[in-house]
């Protein structure tokens, strides 16, 4: 187990709030995590406990050890890529994706699809479906994307939607001439997860193998890198960029990450609400998201601090109780009342 040496104050928050996480890991319900607070007045403090790897070889967790962030890749990647260039006005916010996109829909000139926004995608404000097995319509990347862009989509009410955030992807693509895999990830992150320090996922019944390193999210893998999840990172690097973020609240596009579009949603981000992640206690300047993979990271702007949790709850399965959902609410809640 890995230390940060701490405030006195902070250490005893994060203590009690990392005391649930241990027992999850004793009890099995998850491999192993690390979990770490920032404070700009009190510093920081980061552990890991449990296990990277399980099957078919057994790894120690560190505070080195990097995670698939899965859709943490929507708020540390392609939000802010998304809201600096409309800051820079080389898009608008309330245009049409067509703006950057014209063949999107390009069949149906008419069609719902060609009048959806960049801040209606940011804000899952749109009438795509939740969740689609593009993987399955084909292993072209070119091809896929294409699928995306002219498949008929059914519109039904508005929900969190993956479909979104591969659309900003793609947009940025065209904007840059350049793939998602082919950009900067950003200081501490990458597209890829070095094997021997890569907490495993899934042992995926699609590529028949045990994941460690290359993205568990199937779409943005036949994808070849998409908007939507794909980013990989540690726990350090998670609390620096959080802590950047603490640090230049009042710019203009952290401004965005915390302006609410809807009851539970800012530009990209999750915003307290009843039955959220961040705890029922959490204060009406608190962000976050989370990551299928069992990742999640929480910003407080009123008392200028953040947490992370990092776990690799669905190795070696999605297919069990992990008790995820719970234990972020109980962790969260822990430091809100702290």
């Amino acid at each position: 187990m890995a230390t940060e040496a701490p405030d006195p104050a902070l250490d005893q928050v994060f203590e009690t709030a990392f005391s649930p996480v241990r027992r999850a890991i004793e009890d099995k319900r998850i491999p192993g995590a690390v979990f770490g607070v920032v404070d700009l007045k009190r510093g920081r403090r980061a552990s890991a406990a449990g296990l990277a790897q399980i099957v078919p070889d057994k790894r120690e967790m560190t505070l080195d050890t990097w995670f698939d962030l899965a859709s943490l890749t929507k708020v540390l990647f392609t939000t802010p890529r998304i809201l600096q260039l409309a800051e820079e006005g080389r898009i608008d916010l309330d245009a049409p994706l067509t703006s950057v996109i014209p063949d999107f829909r390009q069949y149906e000139p008419g069609a719902w699809e060609r009048k959806v926004t960049f801040r209606q995608c940011l804000g899952h404000q749109t009438a795509f479906p939740a969740s689609v097995p593009i993987f399955t319509y084909g292993d072209n990347p070119k091809l896929l994307r294409h699928f995306v862009l002219q498949h008929p989509w059914i519109a039904g009410p508005s929900a969190y939607s993956d479909i979104n955030f591969i659309l900003l992807g793609i947009a940025l693509e065209r904007l840059e001439g350049r793939s998602i895999r082919e950009m900067d990830a950003g200081e501490g992150f990458a597209f890829a997860g070095p094997r021997d320090r890569t907490a495993a996922t899934e042992n995926c019944p699609w590529r028949g193998r045990v994941l460690v390193g290359e993205v568990h999210d199937e779409n943005c893998f036949a994808l070849e890198g998409a908007g939507n999840a794909g980013l990989f990172g540690t726990a350090t690097a998670l609390l620096d960029r959080a802590l950047e973020l603490l640090e230049t609240k009042n710019q203009p596009v952290v401004q965005l990450m915390r302006t609410r579009l809807a009851a539970h949603r800012t530009h990209g981000w999750e915003c307290a609400n009843l039955g959220w992640s961040g705890g029922d206690t959490a204060n009406a300047e608190t962000i976050g998201h989370t990551g299928f993979t069992g990742t999640g990271l929480w910003i407080d702007f009123a008392r200028d601090r953040a947490w992370t949790l990092l776990t690799n709850r669905v190795h070696p399965s999605r297919w069990k109780d992990s008790g995820i959902f719970a234990l972020r609410r109980q962790v969260a809640d822990i430091i809100n009342a702290a």
